[in-house]
């Protein structure tokens, strides 16, 4: 499955022999992402990423370049843990639902109800039964989200097996990184072709007109990243909004009476200046 739509998702083909800056191609998207923030607020819209893919294929990453120089609460991640016993015994997409974005808001999926056709297929945690049964809904329900008003953009981050293998085992070697690796992890790496399988249905049963999947190839995590996130400015049509520039006025003048306070205050240890 690592083979679909991978010419959409390279925006540019072949690496470009021209040498690029990594960090200022990344700093010159995080403007724009800014500018559609702006636009996201004014005119009240509504956007929904998704976020799928291989285990270590740099979701994570990508999530976080997209949101750090953004609002938490424009831009909102939803990354959902195992579901309660309460959650258990509601409609299987109940709990989503409920995350979808109201009027000025982008939600990111970290994982989303395509759970379902894969880990949850994958791990017997839902029948094969409510698998399929999921890939022949998942369509519909996509398409009234979509015709409320919802901009929806679905993307599968792959991973080729090597590179997954160095990952992991740099996850294993390094104490930064070291809690990334969950037994999930450790079954997805065991289970390569069951989740290829699993995987390859869910994309050929839900890549939709209405929603499609871009498939974005990750074994280089910084040009996946500037892919990716071009294709999403690119399928989102904001437009730049006008700063009003705030006047700050004069800062008041110290009153008379004030007097400074002298109580002992705790302050942290300047551990660089001891350092030095």
């Amino acid at each position: 499955m690592d083979k679909m739509h991978t010419e959409p998702a390279q925006a540019g083909g072949k690496k470009n022999k021209k040498s690029w800056n990594y960090e200022k191609e990344l700093g010159k998207l995080q403007v724009e992402l800014a500018h559609l923030q702006a636009w996201v607020k004014k005119s009240g819209a509504r956007v929904v990423i998704i976020f799928e893919g291989r285990d270590a294929a740099g979701k994570g990453g990508m999530i976080k370049r997209i949101t750090e120089r953004v609002s938490p609460r424009v831009f909102r991640v939803v990354a959902l843990p195992a579901p309660t016993d309460r959650e258990k015994s509601q409609i299987y997409i109940q709990r989503y639902i409920a995350h979808l974005p109201a009027a000025g808001e982008i939600v990111i999926f970290d994982r989303s109800w395509y759970n379902r056709p894969g880990v949850d297929r994958v791990m017997g945690f839902c029948s094969e039964k409510q698998a399929r049964r999921f890939l022949e809904l998942a369509p519909g329900f996509e398409a009234s989200i979509v015709e409320s008003g919802i901009i929806m953009l679905k993307y599968f981050l792959t991973v080729s097996e090597e590179e997954q293998d160095k990952r992991f085992k740099r996850r294993i070697e390094d104490p930064l990184r070291q809690w990334k690796l969950s037994p999930m992890d450790i079954e997805s790496y065991r289970r390569w072709w069951d989740y290829s399988r699993a995987y390859d249905e869910m994309i050929r049963a839900t890549d939709s007109r209405h929603a499609p999947w871009w498939i974005v190839p990750s074994d280089d995590k910084k040009r996946a990243r500037i892919n990716c996130i071009s294709h999403i400015l690119k399928s989102i049509p904001y437009e730049k909004v006008k700063f009003d520039e705030p006047d700050l006025g004069k800062r008041q003048k110290r009153p008379s009476d004030y007097v400074e306070d002298h109580t002992i205050r705790h302050v942290v240890p300047d551990v660089v200046a001891e350092a030095r």
